[in-house]
């Protein structure tokens, strides 16, 4: 596989995996369903491989890929899944020919890519939260490796691809599903014992977060493709009609012309949309400030000087207008994290690792003095039959 299929957004795998829903051909979506251990990727992580040997999106850093490939064509002959597990955890480099030493052991569900996975994709699509339910082993009832049911938070239950009520398959994983799908998570649930066991992968896919930028000088271009290239949905607003934005900005999934006046109706500012500001207009600047400030946004970055946010203040004040310490605790000026750079595309890393730290509720820091693991690990709270895992 090429270097830019494998380092390819994950909102880009899935869409990809739609539009092979109609191809020729039978593709195979290799994903990961347990990680023991350190791994690059963790549960949820989706590779396509196709026919012609070609695979999209990444699963480790690019020393099982290949391996995969190879994988793929037996599921595709055999027409079943297959769950295979990687021990990455010795650095002889007998071990799977690689010695990559990741300190981690990895399954991986293999399946042809059917129509049972449609609503996923569509539901990813609508910007709805979804949660993809395979079985990985089977012990109740007819229910075996590669079945599928789905729970959309918007319906309150499980149903099949079909989208007929799912009544074979255990009420209970709908609590359990429902929380992984808002979260956007994935982790396996085993419900019983021995024969009577059921193990089943929970993929939660939740709606892409939003990122709306507003301004249309040439330092939105870095923003806008770093941000799309970190999963956020971006839209581009600008203030003046005489800029192409659609062809300044090829990377936006939206672009629109409006004033500072009508964003409300021009684009949903929800909880779940964070939002950047860089008009370097100080008017435009103030007014779409105070808009953003009486919105639910968790995130709004204005881009300048502090000096130039305390002139704003006053111009507010003079106005009779205040906020409070709770309204400006969402308010980040200057722009960004300090990482020291100053070329238009190191200012871009250093906002969207800002947007990215405060939507993934971290504080920023050096991974050598974070204890634990790197990647957070998946807990739900099991209710119901549903046994503790």
């Amino acid at each position: 596989m090429t270097r830019s299929n494998w380092s390819v957004p994950e909102t880009e795998v899935v869409q990809r995996i739609h539009g092979r829903l109609d191809a020729a051909g039978t593709d195979v979506l290799a994903t990961i369903v347990d990680v023991e251990g350190n791994a690059y990727r963790r549960p949820g992580a989706k590779m396509l491989l196709d026919e012609a040997g070609e695979g999209v999106g990444s699963i480790t850093a690019g020393c099982l890929e290949d391996d995969l490939l190879a994988v793929a064509e037996s599921v595709r002959e055999a027409g079943r899944p297959e769950l295979i597990t990687y021990d990455l955890m010795e650095d002889d480099e007998d071990v799977w020919g690689l010695g990559v030493g990741c300190n981690g052991i990895i399954d991986v569900l293999l399946e042809p890519l059917t129509e049972t996975y449609r609503p996923a994709v569509e539901a990813f699509d609508e910007g709805r939260d979804v949660a993809v339910l395979t079985v990985l082993e089977g012990g109740i009832g007819p229910l075996e490796r590669g079945d599928r049911a789905y729970y959309r938070p918007d319906e309150g239950s499980l149903s099949r691809p079909d989208g007929d009520p799912a009544t074979d398959w255990p009420a209970d994983l709908s609590t359990l599903a429902a929380d992984l799908a808002g979260r956007g998570q994935a982790d396996v649930l085993e419900i019983g014992a021995g024969e009577d066991r059921l193990e089943v992968f929970v993929d939660g896919l939740a709606a892409s977060t939003g990122l709306v930028i507003f301004g249309s000088g040439h330092d939105v271009g870095p923003v806008t493709e770093l941000a799309a290239k970190n999963d956020f949905r971006v839209t581009v607003v600008g203030f003046r009609g005489s800029v192409d934005l659609a062809e300044r900005f090829p990377d936006a999934d939206r672009t629109l012309t409006t004033s500072p006046g009508a964003i409300d109706d021009a684009v949903d500012l929800d909880e779940r949309t964070y939002a950047v500001v860089m008009t370097h207009n100080f008017v435009d600047d103030r007014l779409t400030i105070e808009r953003l400030l009486d919105s639910p946004v968790p995130y709004v970055g204005l881009m300048g000087p502090r000096e130039r946010f305390e002139e704003m203040l006053e111009a507010f004040e003079n106005e009779g207008q205040t906020f409070d310490e709770e309204t400006l605790s969402s308010l980040y000026t200057p722009i960004g994290l300090d990482l020291g750079g100053g070329s238009p595309y190191q200012i871009a890393h250093s906002i969207v690792a800002e947007v990215l730290a405060v939507s993934k509720d971290r504080t920023p820091r050096h991974l050598r003095r974070r204890e634990g693991y790197i990647h957070d690990r998946v807990t739900v709270e099991p209710k119901g039959d549903v046994p503790p895992q």
